[in-house]
């Protein structure tokens, strides 16, 4: 799961720069682990930076200033597989042909393929482990058969049906060709989102900007946004400032993945006509329905329970509608210290376990004495919820109950967001009632996948499936022969590589690459303006 911007200016003169950095601020939710710029100046020249660490441990006065041009492309990593290599940071980059640039928020499943495709049939070189990699090298191949010295929209249009052809999985892109214009696609079942927009100028002139959630457009000034559909493409030429939209290939099917709206897009989004804000509000609504039948009845479920508290942020408002339909007090228990980021995405148990604690807080006034139902958008692993269940009880609760925005996760994410190894994952082979032993709760109560669905789909009846693959096993794409093996490997590799790196066993580091090992740095392009 990654955030991607990018921004077309109508006025040749300005940086486009400061605008995406202050567009990915609104999306730094969507990944932690890295980030990075690339403008285009107004001849052709890219001016880049990116680096491990969020954006501001990236980005400075003086490195902004060093990206000029009136267009430009931004991204920040959350790693699909463990890996942190500064390497693997976008948006990538290949000279040939015509100079493009891409951010790529997804996963594709079929990217041990694409590697064999591209080193034997295109003889293209690949520099990272990173199937984002993989995706701009196809597109660029797909835009080499033209061998033209300029390409016009047709022809891009053409490549981008190579692209769907070669790739499969989940992918929203925004990319750039050097002194040409943007571009934008999303895959053919709409698995991530990609929204565009535009913003009129005093003048009368257009801008035109695109990002992974309409906040980040909002922010910007946009009046105006819309969601690219799946198979879609857009291109915004320079020379036109037009932008063209076009189905690429027919939709296959309209399931956006549900996580999104579980947790990783802020409230304050819309995307494919959902709004986030409200979808949390009917996941209250169906999960008190859900906990008046389990505790038979609202007579005896008020006995059991004297206070509701979420876990902040994402559970928040479905916790404070859920109090509100049950007619119970609702209060804030946990105090967040919000300079620790995200625990499932920690490198590894011991350090999410930590980071719980360093995140969360119990305020022993709010739990002394009570039966509580803690509210969580959802149970990965089981670490942080164990955790918090224990801090409950250190706090003086009687009673913890749990109660999940969604439904028990048993299974891999395939498309973007590296939750865990399935066996890792604390729903997997067990039932509700060893979830709840193995968290240390009295009991977890699990929102339903028909209700999820139906709190997300009521906002957008025009989309009646989504990708919910971390629940049932079955992906809307289905699974390529080795893929979760693939994914097991890399992930296993990265994290020894961490573990190696840790404790400076460059011998064992090297032995486990072949001799090779991961670059800390891109070769690609470091480059920005001189202001010196």
């Amino acid at each position: 799961m990654c955030g991607i911007c990018g921004i077309l200016l109508a006025d040749q003169c300005a940086n486009a720069a400061p605008q995406i950095l202050e567009a990915l601020h609104f999306l730094q939710h969507r990944g932690q682990d890295a980030a990075g710029i690339v403008s285009c100046g107004p001849r052709g020249r890219l001016y880049q930076c990116k680096g491990n660490g969020m954006i501001r441990d990236v980005f400075n006065e003086k490195r902004l200033l060093g990206l000029i041009g009136n267009m430009g492309v931004g991204h920040l990593r959350y790693p699909t597989s463990g890996s942190s290599a500064n390497s693997e940071a976008q948006p990538f980059y290949v000279n040939s042909p015509y100079g493009i640039i891409l951010s790529h928020n997804g996963n594709l499943i079929n990217a041990p393929a694409l590697r064999r495709y591209l080193d034997q049939d295109v003889h293209r070189h690949i520099n990272t482990d990173s199937d984002s990699e993989l995706l701009l090298n196809v597109f660029a191949s797909e835009l080499e058969k033209t061998n033209k010295v300029r390409v016009n929209e047709e022809d891009i249009f053409t490549a981008l049906g190579g692209v769907y052809r070669e790739c499969r999985g989940a992918f929203a892109c925004i990319g750039m060709l050097a002194g040409f214009g943007l571009i934008g696609f999303r895959d053919a079942n709409g698995i991530r989102p990609l929204v565009i927009g535009e913003r009129q100028n005093a003048n009368g002139t257009v801008d035109h900007l695109m990002a992974s959630e309409s906040v980040a457009l909002k922010a910007q000034g946009c009046q105006k946004w819309t969601d690219l559909l799946p198979g879609q493409a857009v291109i915004i030429p320079k020379a036109t400032m037009k932008p063209i939209i076009r189905q690429i290939v027919p939709q296959l099917s309209y399931t956006p993945d549900i996580f999104e709206y579980v947790y990783f897009a802020r409230p304050d989004s819309v995307m494919d006509g959902i709004s986030v804000y409200r979808s949390h509000l009917a996941m209250g609504d169906k999960l008190a329905a859900n906990l008046v039948e389990r505790f038979g009845g609202l007579e005896n479920l008020k006995k059991q329970v004297d206070v509701i508290i979420p876990v902040p942020d994402t559970s928040r408002n479905a916790a404070l509608q859920l109090a509100f339909a049950l007619g119970i007090i609702y209060r804030e228990g946990f105090v967040k210290n919000r300079y620790v980021g995200r625990t499932f995405i920690m490198p590894d148990q011991q350090a999410r376990r930590s980071s719980v604690r360093t995140k969360l807080n119990a305020m022993d006034l709010e739990f002394e004495n009570r039966n509580v139902l803690i509210v969580d958008d959802s149970i990965v692993r089981g670490t942080t919820s164990k955790e918090i269940v224990q801090m409950a009880r250190e706090a003086g609760a009687k009673k913890v109950y749990v109660a999940s925005c969604a439904p028990p996760i048993r299974y891999n994410h395939i498309y973007g967001i590296d939750l865990a190894d399935t066996k890792e994952l604390v729903a997997y082979s067990r039932t509700e009632a060893e979830v709840a032993t193995a968290i240390g709760a009295d009991d977890v109560i699990y929102q339903t996948l028909p209700d999820l669905i139906a709190a997300v789909s009521g906002e957008n009846p025009a989309i009646k499936q989504f990708e919910v693959g971390v629940f049932t096993g079955e992906y809307v794409t289905g699974v390529e022969n080795g893929y979760l093996e693939h994914l097991d490997k890399i992930r296993f590799q990265n994290a020894r590589l961490k573990e190696l790196e840790r404790s400076a066993d460059k011998a064992g580091y090297n032995a486990l690459v072949n001799g090779e090992g991961k670059a800390d740095v891109d070769i690609g392009l470091y480059n920005t303006a001189d202001y010196r």
